[in-house]
């Protein structure tokens, strides 16, 4: 495998490893808001986007986490923001 073919595979690698961090965060941050998440889907959704909240907030602060559980930790604060920003834009659900 040429040093090019091996950058690309590493670089798809990291990304689908963000994927799966990002939508463990926002599962995670659903349980954390307590019903107030959106379903499990829409969830990983915002935790993804949370995830590159989580890392700008932390960075902001100067704090910087590695490790799995690191990542897992910053982007599942950054998903907690995003949900809670969520609900004060999403209508009210009556029932």
């Amino acid at each position: 495998m040429t040093a090019p073919a091996v950058a690309g595979t590493v670089l798809l690698l990291a990304f689908i490893v963000s994927l799966l961090i990002g939508a463990i965060a926002g599962w995670l941050a659903g349980l954390i808001t307590r019903g107030h998440g959106f379903g499990f889907w829409i969830d990983a959704l915002l935790g993804i986007a949370g995830s590159i909240i989580g890392f700008i907030v932390f960075a902001l602060f100067g704090l910087y986490w590695g490790g799995l559980v690191g990542n897992i930790v910053v982007s599942t604060v950054g998903a907690v923001i995003v949900l809670a920003l969520a609900r004060l834009v999403a209508p009210r659900r009556i029932g």
